[in-house]
């Protein structure tokens, strides 16, 4: 299934993408999409939903973050050897775990805001896990068992807010710096997270390409790992590293976002994403 949430901003009806493409109004069979929708239960009542048997969403509406309920936005950095040597770290012996801060989170299409005083604003095409049982201290060959679905994560970052310190939190949870969407898409689609190709283009130009094969950790490592340290519960959302390409790593030197510039990125069978990115108005 692929699942969505659409409307104004504050006031998002749940959805579903039905085989052709076309938004599917959801709110007559549940309320939101959220933790208890997330779980096997609610996943399992709406996998007997036809979407052919919802009505039409016209006029391609605003897409919002897909589900609600997100109490932990955990983030896994370095975790492509190729990002790691164009960023000049080691390669990571365990996973880089940091948060970003759930204020973050936006929509899929949203604008993206530099904040107040940003000079470095970069780009980060990331696999999402959304978690849909509770998992502490899990094995890894069980811990796909604890996913309920996939998504996109723009892990936006501003580097001189990152760089300031060893903790990375501040440059990487501003306002508007986790765009997550368009779609959650189950598992059952999504069988193999560990093959999905990943792209991003800034105002057109492919800036990267990669693919979660090439992870450094996989998903099941990560989920594994994370839980060991913290109890992910349904709704969390791990974001698992990004690819090389970045601005940061751009030679003979970094590049970084400009006001009106349009990052637009994807990963395949989970949708695409599109963002301008504003000025902060002070």
């Amino acid at each position: 299934m692929k699942l969505c949430r659409y409307g104004k901003q504050g006031f998002e009806k749940p959805g579903m993408i039905d085989a052709d493409g076309r938004l599917r109004d959801l709110s007559k069979i549940v309320h939101n999409i959220g933790p208890n929708e997330l779980a096997p239960r609610g996943l399992k009542m709406l996998a007997k939903v036809k979407p052919e048997s919802l009505p039409v969403v016209a006029n391609n509406p605003r897409l919002g973050v897909p589900f609600v309920g997100i109490g932990k936005f955990v983030a896994i950095g370095l975790n492509y050897s190729d990002h790691a040597k164009e960023a000049g770290q080691p390669i990571p012996t365990e996973p880089v775990v940091f948060m970003k801060a759930t204020t973050c989170i936006n929509g899929p299409n949203d604008d993206v805001v530099a904040p107040k005083g940003s000079t470095k604003l970069d780009w980060e095409v990331e696999l999402g896990v959304v978690i849909g049982t509770q998992a502490r201290y899990v094995d890894e060959d069980r811990a796909l068992s604890h996913v309920a679905g996939y998504c996109i994560v723009n892990d936006v970052s501003e580097r001189a807010f990152q760089m300031a310190t060893s903790q990375w939190d501040k440059g990487k949870g501003f306002d508007t710096a986790g765009p997550i969407g368009p779609w959650l898409v189950t598992t059952d689609e999504i069988t193999s997270p560990q093959a999905l190709d990943l792209w991003l283009d800034v105002n057109g130009k492919r800036m990267q390409s990669g693919n979660t094969r090439t992870m450094i950790f996989s998903v099941a490592k990560i989920i594994a790992h994370v839980s060991s340290y913290m109890t992910l519960l349904p709704g969390d959302v791990i974001t698992t590293g990004t690819p090389p390409g970045v601005g940061l790593g751009m030679k003979p030197s970094p590049v970084f976002l400009k006001n009106g510039d349009v990052m637009t990125l994807g990963i395949r069978g989970l949708g695409e994403q599109k963002q301008k990115v504003l000025a902060w108005p002070g």
